[in-house]
C-alpha cells in the first residue's frame, strides 16, 4: 500500500494547484493572506496539515537531521567523519559551537513544522466530524514527535538531576502569526516537555487508525511512545507499548535483513517512515552515509572498531557484511537506494525493546527475552544465544548491531548511563547548545552549561 502513495507530496501539490486555479483566476495581487482567510475551510486545514508533514520530513528534521546528529554525537570512533562540512565535523568531534549552522537549521525547521501543526490544531472547528479525529491525531503526532527529539538534544537526559528543574526547550502550543515580546518564550522544564510529548502521542494513538496510507498511524504513535517510556526508564510502559505494536499492528519482520532497506520490500516491517520520491523529500542520512556511487557523499566511514562488534558471527551475520566499499573506505549499505525513504521506526526495534524491558523486569510479556533476541539474530543469520549467555549487555549489543546508523545511538548512551570515549553520558558536550541566533533574539532563553 505504501508504494501507492510514494508520490504523495507531489500528487497533493498538483491537486492543490489545480484547486487553487479553479475559479480563482480573478484575485487581487498580494504578498500575504489574512489570518481569517488562511484557515477558513476544511480544505485549508488539510493543506496546512500537508505543510506540517512536509516540515517534519525536512532534511534537517526527521528527514535525517535528527538521526545523524544523534549518531555522530553519540559515536565513539566507530565511524570517521571525513566530509568537508565543518558543522557536521563539530557534531562528530563533540565540539559544537553556538553558531553551528546544522543545529541551528534543525532548531528553526523543527519549530517551523510545530507551528504548522499548531495552526492545524487551532482550526479544528473548520473540520467535519468525519475527518476531525484523523486531522487532530496527525497534527498531534507531528508535534509530539518533534518535541521528543528537541528535548533529547537540547535538554539534559531524563534522570540527570531534577527533571522538573532542568531546562528543556520552549513549549509553543499555539500558532505564532506575528512576533512580539510575548513570543519570547522561556524554556520549559524537561519534565514539562516530556509530559506534552506523552499527551500528544497518547491522544494521537486514540485518534488515529492503523490504515497505512503514508501518514502516521495509531501503531506509529504507540511505537514512538515506547521510545519515550524507554528514555524515561519506565520499562513496564515501554514493554507494553512495544508488545502492543508487535501483536496488534499487523506488521511482521521481512524475510531478510537486506530487504528491510529496500522500499519495494519493507512495507510489512516499517512502522513509520518519511517518504522520499524523485519529486519531493530529502533523506539526509543517504546524503552523508551513502557512497558517491549511490548518490551520497560517503562522509561517514565505518571503522574496524564497529566491524569487530559482529564477532564471532562475522561470516554468517548479514549485518556484518552490509557495507559498501568506496576506495579504501567502508560505508553502511542501509541508504543505498536512490530515492530511499527515511525509516524512522521498524518492527525489529520493538522486539529489541520488549526483550530488554522483559529482561530488566524479569517478565515474559509477549515472549521471553531470549526468544525475541534470537528472532532478530536468526533473521540476520547470526547464531542463536542461549540462556547461559543472555544478559543485559548482550541485549544492548544486539540493539546496537541491528539499529546501527538509524538514529538511536546517543539516546541509548544516555538512557543506559554509558560513555562516549572519555565523556560521561551526562557530559555537557553531549547536549546541543541553544543556537546563538536564538539567544540573541529571545532574551528569555538561557544557554546550556558549558557553552
Amino acid at each position: 500500500m505504501i508504494k501507492n502513495i510514494k508520490y504523495w507530496f507531489f500528487g497533493c501539490g498538483i491537486a492543490l494547484t489545480a484547486m487553487s486555479c479553479d475559479g480563482k483566476l480573478d484575485v487581487d495581487p498580494t504578498q500575504s493572506i489574512s489570518e481569517t482567510n488562511a484557515l477558513a475551510t476544511e480544505k485549508d486545514v488539510q493543506v496546512t496539515l500537508i505543510g506540517a508533514y512536509d516540515g517534519m520530513s525536512d532534511g534537517d528534521v526527521y528527514g535525517g537531521g535528527f538521526q545523524f546528529t544523534t549518531e555522530l554525537l553519540g559515536d565513539d570512533r566507530e565511524v570517521l567523519f571525513g566530509g568537508t562540512f565543518t558543522n557536521m565535523d563539530e557534531i562528530w568531534r563533540k565540539t559544537i559551537t553556538t553558531g553551528n549552522s546544522q543545529t541551528q537549521a534543525t532548531w528553526l525547521d523543527s519549530y517551523n513544522a510545530i507551528n504548522r501543526a499548531n495552526n492545524v490544531l487551532s482550526a479544528l472547528d473548520k473540520v467535519s466530524a468525519a475527518n476531525k479525529n484523523t486531522i487532530e491525531g496527525q497534527a498531534r503526532f507531528i508535534r509530539g514527535a518533534i518535541y521528543f527529539q528537541l528535548v533529547k538534544l537540547w535538554g539534559k537526559a531524563w534522570g540527570d538531576g531534577d527533571n522538573s528543574a532542568n531546562p528543556g526547550v520552549p513549549l509553543v502550543l499555539t500558532p505564532t502569526r506575528g512576533i512580539s515580546d510575548k513570543d519570547n518564550v522561556a524554556r520549559a522544564s524537561v519534565a514539562q516537555v516530556y509530559a506534552q510529548v506523552i499527551d500528544d502521542l497518547t491522544k494521537a494513538k486514540t485518534l488515529l487508525t492503523d490504515e497505512d496510507s503514508g501518514f502516521a498511524t495509531s501503531a506509529a504513535a504507540t511505537a514512538l511512545l515506547s521510545r519515550v517510556y524507554l528514555m524515561q526508564q519506565d520499562y513496564t510502559k515501554a514493554r507494553d507499548a512495544a508488545n502492543e505494536v508487535i501483536t496488534k499492528s499487523g506488521k511482521s519482520l521481512v524475510s531478510s535483513f537486506a530487504s528491510v532497506f529496500l522500499d519495494d520490500e519493507n512495507d510489512d516491517e516499517v512502522i513509520w517512515r518519511v517518504i522520499v520520491s524523485d519529486q519531493d523529500g530529502t533523506n539526509s542520512l543517504k546524503t552523508f552515509y551513502a557512497s558517491t556511487g549511490n548518490q551520497g557523499r560517503g562522509d561517514v566511514r565505518v571503522q574496524n572498531k564497529h566491524l569487530q562488534l559482529y564477532a564471532p558471527d562475522t561470516l554468517t551475520d548479514a549485518r556484518a557484511k552490509f557495507f559498501t566499499a568506496q576506495g579504501s573506505n567502508r560505508l553502511t549499505s542501509k541508504f543505498n537506494q536512490r530515492f530511499t525513504d527515511v525509516i524512522v521506526i521498524r518492527l525489529a526495534e520493538m522486539y529489541l525493546t520488549r526483550a530488554e524491558c522483559n529482561f530488566r523486569l524479569a517478565t515474559t510479556v509477549g515472549a521471553t527475552p531470549l526468544a525475541d533476541i534470537n528472532t532478530i539474530r536468526s533473521r540476520a543469520g547470526a547464531s542463536n544465544l542461549t540462556a547461559a549467555n543472555l544478559n543485559l549487555a548482550a541485549i544492548l549489543k544486539e540493539r546496537k548491531l541491528e539499529l546501527a546508523f538509524e538514529g538511536l545511538q546517543l539516546d541509548d548512551v544516555k538512557r543506559t548511563r554509558s560513555s562516549v570515549g572519555t565523556l560521561s553520558w551526562n557530559a555537557n558536550t553531549l547536549v546541543v547548545p541553544i543556537p546563538q541566533r536564538e539567544i540573541d533574539t529571545n532574551k528569555s532563553l538561557t544557554q546550556n552549561p558549558g557553552y
